[in-house]
């Protein structure tokens, strides 16, 4: 299961550098022979790499037989008191444990690059940028403009106990998530951080049946009632189902709807209003909620296994 994570992780990653290549290059005449692709691949290897080392090096000044990656891990050595380290799966499973245990409320929330879009907007990124880069935010639950889920996105961020951010420098994860923070005011030192993927590394460390065993489970967005199946099944006690959540101005009426069930632990799978629901669901019920995204998906097709 690891190796096929670690395949789709590549392939995503392939294809997402080719169009971020793609989309980096100037327009040029039509008249101009395009390059391959493979002179795009080493034209943007050079840049990232060996074109920053040689613009560092003075004039007459050359590293021979020094590899680009001998020179990161000798600076990254000298960085290394800077490091800020992330909360792992097993100390998320614990937290989530503990507070179950103790019936103290306890929310688990992930930013990717949709809620990252989100918050940007405005305050990052222009409309016209955000929506260039988020196409993919209306079928998330957000229509842009929408500054109102920008700052419900902010507010929830600031009260979430767990907050998972992208491991990636790709310009909309990580580099974009520390911006958003600094333009909304929110103090990274003062948050528990830990991967924003923390969902399946609970799944794929076997952290997540542990969790759920023996506790009443709700289960909440549009995948519910296929992951409530799969969760029966393995003997999990459903203590309820939410479906479907429409949207980001949809959270009021799905709030009411989560008030009505008893249960110990959320499950919510519903793109960007997961993020608040979860926080609420802890701040205002007092329950233990993880925002689970596309693995409630995943289990529920069969994608993956409990």
């Amino acid at each position: 299961m690891l190796e096929q994570a670690a395949a789709s992780f590549n392939e995503g990653f392939d294809t997402g550098y080719d169009q971020a290549m793609m989309r980096s290059r100037p327009s040029e005449p039509e008249t101009m022979a395009k390059p391959s692709s493979g002179e795009e691949y080493a034209k943007g290897l050079y840049e990232g790499g060996e074109g920053i080392v040689d613009s560092i090096l003075p004039e007459l000044e050359i590293l021979p037989e020094i590899s680009v990656r001998q020179i990161i891990e000798a600076g990254m050595e000298q960085m290394s008191s800077q490091y800020y380290r992330l909360l792992s799966a097993a100390e998320v499973a614990r937290r989530l444990n503990e507070a179950l245990d103790s019936s103290s409320p306890l929310s688990v929330i992930r930013l990717g690059d949709g809620e990252l879009l989100t918050l940007a907007q405005e305050l990052v990124l222009n409309t016209d940028e955000v929506r260039k880069e988020g196409h993919f935010l209306s079928y998330a639950g957000v229509r842009l403009p929408d500054l109102k889920a920008r700052d419900m996105l902010a507010a929830s961020v600031r009260k979430a106990d767990i907050v998972g951010i992208p491991k990636l420098r790709l310009p909309n994860f990580q580099p974009l998530g520390f911006s958003v923070f600094k333009a909304h005011g929110i103090d990274y030192r003062k948050l528990q951080l830990t991967l924003s993927t923390v969902n399946y590394a609970l799944h794929l460390e076997g952290l997540l049946g542990g969790i759920l065993a023996g506790r009443r489970v709700l289960v909440v967005g549009n995948s519910a009632p296929g992951l409530s199946r799969v969760l029966s099944g393995r003997g999990i006690k459903v203590a309820g189902t939410v479906a479907p959540v429409e949207g980001i101005h949809d959270i009021p009426r799905i709030m009411d709807e989560i008030r009505g069930h008893p249960f110990d632990i959320a499950l919510v799978g519903a793109g960007i209003p997961a993020v608040i629901i979860t926080e609420r669901i802890a701040s205002e019920l007092g329950k233990v909620a993880v925002d689970f995204g596309h693995l409630a998906d995943s289990l529920a097709s069969g994608e993956a296994t409990l």
